[in-house]
């Protein structure tokens, strides 16, 4: 599938749309790229859970990311309980989830350094007990130069058919294989966005 050039309306989940606002406004205080120590969400520390940060090491397609932090529940998202806390931070993305995974989410990474901008994605899975979710990522770019030195991602499992098992939900042997239905590099002129409980709906255009 390829990429859609959009604007901020693409993401549903409305945590999601807020932490892109926080960047959007980070970005119109220093550009090309917002700075990580200016990035500071309202409520952060109940979104850790769906969380990861990662510091970029080398550059373009040879780039790999380096876990700074991984939220719990990702933990138990993609099957990895069993490693020890302390061991889940300070290691490469494509060593924690090994070569299958990271060649089906690798090209997001890529492009939100190529690009310099958020990218965004959904793809539909089934649980263990055969529930569609659907599972969102939200990648920000963050540096104090003009290349990208750090990525901020939210990821989000949603169903509309209520509760489901988030147990090795994107594991290497999910209940279904990943169906991509979104993939978008949020790099369009930006208007201004309907306020949200959690945000004050501020939108900064971007040149």
């Amino acid at each position: 599938m390829e990429f859609a050039s959009t604007d901020p309306s693409v993401v549903r989940s409305i945590r999601q749309r807020d932490l892109l606002n926080v960047w959007l406004r980070a970005a119109g205080r220093h550009r090309p790229l917002p700075r990580l120590d200016d990035f500071k969400p309202d409520r952060v520390a109940d979104e850790l859970a769906d969380m990861m940060g990662f510091d970029v090491v080398g550059q373009g397609d040879a780039a790999r990311f380096l876990i700074t932090q991984e939220g719990a529940r990702l933990t138990t998202t993609y099957g990895n309980d069993h490693i020890d806390p302390s061991k889940r931070t300070n290691r490469f993305l494509d060593d924690a989830i090994g070569p299958v995974r990271y060649a089906n989410v690798i090209t997001l990474y890529r492009m939100c350094l190529a690009h310099k901008r958020p990218a965004y994605s959904i793809s539909m899975v089934q649980d263990d007990d055969g529930k569609d979710v659907s599972y969102e990522r939200l990648l920000l770019p963050f540096g104090s130069g003009d290349a990208v030195e750090q990525i901020v991602g939210s990821y989000k499992s949603i169903s509309i058919e209520g509760g489901f098992k988030i147990d090795n939900l994107m594991g290497l042997k999910p209940k279904a294989v990943p169906v991509i239905l979104v993939r978008a590099i949020i790099d369009r002129e930006f208007g201004t966005a309907p306020a949200t409980p959690q945000s004050t709906g501020e939108i900064v255009e971007l040149d």
